[in-house]
């Protein structure tokens, strides 16, 4: 399955190589022109049967993860967050550290020896640690170097009815979406760009806009579940198994509202199960691109997921199933929707 051996293969921000080099040799039969640039991120065009006007579909290929940024005199690894990542869900979590993939477990100081206030204040970054189980700084700095990234360590799994479990499900589940749709024939020129860095700060997506100047994009994206918050029912965001979500406003970007309205009527009419984002929290991509230039028409379909950021991501694959159809719907209908 394409999605697994997306998920399982690790590609924190600024480290997306591994990622794209999969993709590459997967889309390579379909594109008629491919580009790779100084920012990492790959453009892989597939001409449409009317040249008038540039559409973007886009994903980006990179994870949250961690950056090693110091190692202690009894072998222990300090780091950093690359991206948002919650601090009290990593506690225990397997990672795998630098291009070697060293094995490693994130510890916290043992509670017996914590003081009160350490117990009594949630986990932060700064009290974190990965044992590789290295026996001091010298036989630790053997097998990594600062400024390596570490990646959650999580087998790709299903789970009861109809969900899967992985780590990198933001957005590795829209580079598959794409790696699939790019096999179709489109309408328009369609640009499917796999972006790096949109974890922090979507840089790579300014890059490909700028240089593409479409007149359309779709973002597909993956977004927080709420349905097991405890939040009141009109903050739950999403919820699984209730379809791709569409995004109308969020801390980046303003979806063009009738490209919107009629994408999701589209979906309705093909009976593709969908929903709107309850919230306007988050981000992604699309920021980039609407501001591109002299302006883009984007909207964002996500795939709801639980756990976001975290080692144990969760979507419902009926939900993943949905956004991918209406991406196909985007692409060979785009004479009638921009």
């Amino acid at each position: 399955m394409f999605l697994k051996k997306l998920c399982e293969t690790h590609g924190v921000s600024g480290d997306e190589a591994q990622i794209r080099q999969i993709i590459l040799d997967n889309i390579k039969p379909y594109a008629d022109e491919i580009t790779i640039d100084i920012m990492g991120n790959m453009i892989a065009l597939k001409k449409g049967s009317d040249h008038s006007k540039k559409v973007i579909l886009a994903a980006h290929m990179d994870e949250v993860g961690l950056i090693i940024t110091s190692v202690t005199d009894a072998g222990f690894l300090k780091f950093q967050f690359v991206g948002g990542i919650d601090a009290r869900v990593l506690v225990g979590k397997r990672v795998c550290v630098g291009k070697n993939n060293i094995p490693g477990v994130i510890a916290l100081k043992a509670i017996h020896l914590q003081t009160k206030a350490e117990r009594e204040n949630a986990v932060t970054e700064k009290s974190l640690y990965i044992d590789i189980g290295a026996k001091n700084k010298a036989d630790a700095l053997n097998v990594v170097a600062l400024g390596d990234y570490a990646a959650f360590d999580t087998e790709f799994t299903e789970l009861g009815n109809g969900f899967y479990k992985a780590k990198a499900l933001d957005d590795r589940c829209g580079c598959a979406i794409l790696a699939e749709l790019i096999k179709n024939e489109c309408v328009y020129d369609t640009y499917f760009c796999f972006t790096v860095q949109e974890e922090v700060g979507c840089r790579g997506a300014y890059v490909c806009a700028n240089r593409i100047g479409a007149d359309a994009a779709l973002i597909i994206e993956a977004t927080t579940c709420g349905d097991v918050s405890g939040a009141p029912e009109h903050l739950l965001v999403t919820t699984p198994h209730n379809g791709a979500a569409f995004s109308v406003l969020d801390r980046g970007s303003y979806s063009d509202i009738e490209l919107t309205k009629k994408l999701y009527s589209l979906s309705e009419k093909n009976n593709i199960k969908i929903q709107y984002k309850r919230t306007t929290m988050g981000g992604n991509d699309a920021r980039a691109i609407q501001s591109s230039l002299g302006g883009v028409k984007t909207c964002a379909v996500s795939v709801p997921c639980r756990y976001l950021h975290s080692p144990v991501s969760t979507i419902s694959k009926y939900d993943y199933e949905a956004a991918k159809e209406v991406a196909r719907l985007f692409i060979t209908n785009t004479k009638e929707l921009i």
